[in-house]
């Protein structure tokens, strides 16, 4: 075909008749939407109209913060997610995704007003109870699944509620209000770890502080008077104490003195033995040295005796003894001077006699000896 030759025309369709009723439904799917999303909005002011501000901004935040001590915990259409985050900055769905802080760290609660009836019918009140706990990061999400993130009404509040009234109603007024009242921390601690435990083991009881409880006026002042007589007995005791420990004290430093009185007469006494002893000894070491000396000496003088005897024997000869016989003679001779001179007389029989009888015993002495 020659291109300089014209094109058939087509012939167009009205412009009123299919395009006018396209434009109409666009319209009507157009409004269904409008109307959709005004209802959307109109929902989500109602569930904000019933919601606190804090949970209102909550809701519209994006990026929201964990402080420090907690960890955050996040709900998506009312259901609890797993998902739990540590402390800092995160990011959320704002509207669908609500998100909660829930501490890890110490906490203490404060239990106020406790009213309780003792076994004796008296009504007391106790004004408030401190309960130290914490809950575990690792049981955040099954408490929080079993009990809600105020858990601890449950465990804690109606918990110490229960117990003290159970505690009360099983003991009298003098026993809780003195008696045994030290004893009230240690069994609230072990009754509410002991259910904690065994239905909610990521709450950990750490110690529970409970207040003197109120009681009535009347019964307050004779606890009181009670107190004060209890007072003065207990200084009397006292008082009967230091004088018994003074009595005690001057008993034992008297004891003590006699002790030491009788410790130096005893050491002195040692020593004045200690003293005689060591002069007997020496005095018997004196005696064995003089026995010893008079000893020798004697058996000296014995022997020397002994010789003499002996030399005295071998002297005893008719000559000899005639000899000494003449010298006694001789010695006691007397010369006199003068015109008489006395005659001397000499018995020759008595010398004769003795030299005979001398010679008759020298040989029986001399044949004996040999």
């Amino acid at each position: 075909m020659d291109s300089n030759q014209p094109r058939p025309v087509t012939p167009q369709p009205p412009q009123g008749g299919r395009g006018g009723n396209g434009g109409g439904g666009g319209g009507g799917s157009g409004f269904s939407a409008i109307l959709a999303v005004f209802l959307s909005f109109i929902a989500i002011f109602v569930m904000m109209m019933n919601q606190s501000p804090s949970t209102i901004r909550n809701g519209l935040s994006i990026l929201h913060q964990v402080p420090e001590g907690h960890v955050g915990v996040y709900w998506r259409g009312g259901a609890l997610q797993k998902t739990i985050t540590d402390p800092g900055f995160h990011l959320k769905l704002p509207f669908i995704t609500h998100y909660e802080p829930v501490q890890v760290t110490l906490q203490t609660d404060q239990v106020r007003d406790i009213p309780c009836g003792t076994k004796g019918g008296v009504m007391i009140n106790f004004e408030k109870i401190e309960v130290v706990n914490r809950l575990h990061k690792d049981y955040v999400h099954d408490t929080l699944l079993n009990y809600g993130v105020q858990y601890d009404n449950t465990w804690i509040y109606d918990k110490i509620h229960h117990e003290i009234n159970q505690f009360c109603s099983s003991h009298s007024l003098q026993q809780v209000y003195i008696d045994v009242f030290d004893q009230i921390d240690e069994k609230m601690k072990d009754a509410l770890q002991g259910d904690c435990t065994r239905y909610a083991p990521g709450i950990e009881i750490i110690s529970v502080r409970v207040t003197k409880p109120t009681i009535p006026e009347s019964i307050r002042r004779n606890f009181e008077q009670m107190e004060e007589e209890r007072t003065k007995v207990l200084i009397a005791i006292e008082k009967q104490r230091v004088v018994e420990k003074e009595a005690e004290t001057s008993k034992k430093m008297a004891i003590s003195e006699a002790e030491k009185i009788a410790n130096v007469s005893k050491i002195l006494m040692e020593q004045k033995l200690m003293e005689k002893d060591s002069a007997r000894r020496q005095q018997e070491i004196e005696n064995q040295i003089y026995m010893a000396r008079e000893k020798s000496l004697a058996d000296a003088y014995f022997y020397r005796v002994l010789k003499e005897a002996k030399a005295n024997k071998l002297k005893l000869t008719p000559q000899f003894l005639e000899l000494k016989f003449i010298e006694a003679i001789a010695d006691n001779t007397k010369i006199f001077f003068g015109e008489k001179i006395p005659s001397m007389f000499l018995d020759q029989r008595l010398l004769g006699n003795f030299l005979q009888q001398l010679s008759r015993n020298v040989p029986e002495e001399e044949k004996s000896t040999a």
